[in-house]
């Protein structure tokens, strides 16, 4: 998949500055743009296996969240719907790198590129590292923690996770909300 990684980037930066006014979040966008949150991919092999994918899936999930809000009886603010949607996969930034393999095409062996994990930065789970790197940062609500925290839901399945992802989604809507715009940008979008 070929992206104009500017233009994402610009679009995502402008959706920042018009939604986020919180104190610090020069800072963050400014470790963004350092970073490779524009170029990095946003998975190995799933969802957005491709320079630019990160950034891509994170504005996808902030334009599902903003259509799903209508099933809220009262919807989050502007401010903390950007944060929760755009940041809640901050943990990814510096994670991956491009390795080589061999693979079969059209009966012949080639070498090809593929993204492997390189982990620097061992911080607990998926949603918490992002908690943590927003945090150093911006000072994030309660809603908006728990939306970036709970947004994988129940993929470990342990009875401890289900009930802690259950109440919070019956606490704070919006983590419910991150949830499913998460899930419909990675399995009903077609790249």
């Amino acid at each position: 998949m070929e992206l104009n990684i500017e233009a994402q980037k610009q679009e995502f930066l402008t959706i920042c500055k018009a939604s986020i006014q919180r104190e610090g979040i020069d800072g963050l966008l400014d470790w963004l743009c350092k970073a490779d949150f524009f170029s990095a991919p946003a998975s190995t092999k799933y969802h957005g296996a491709y320079p630019g994918g990160l950034c891509q899936h994170s504005i996808d999930v902030y334009k599902y969240a903003k259509r799903l809000t209508f099933l809220m009886p009262a919807p989050p603010s502007e401010e903390s719907l950007a944060i929760a949607t755009l940041m809640h996969d901050i943990c990814k930034v510096n994670l991956y790198k491009m390795d080589k393999r061999n693979q079969k095409i059209n009966g012949e062996w080639q070498e090809v590129p593929y993204y492997v994990i390189d982990e620097k930065f061992h911080f607990g789970g998926h949603g918490s590292k992002s908690v943590f790197l927003a945090q150093q940062f911006i000072k994030l609500t309660t809603e908006e923690a728990a939306a970036i925290n709970c947004h994988m839901g129940f993929s470990d399945g342990s009875a401890t996770t289900v009930r802690d992802v259950s109440n919070a989604y019956q606490q704070f809507p919006l983590a419910w909300i991150v949830h499913v715009a998460d899930e419909a940008a990675t399995f009903l979008l077609e790249r």
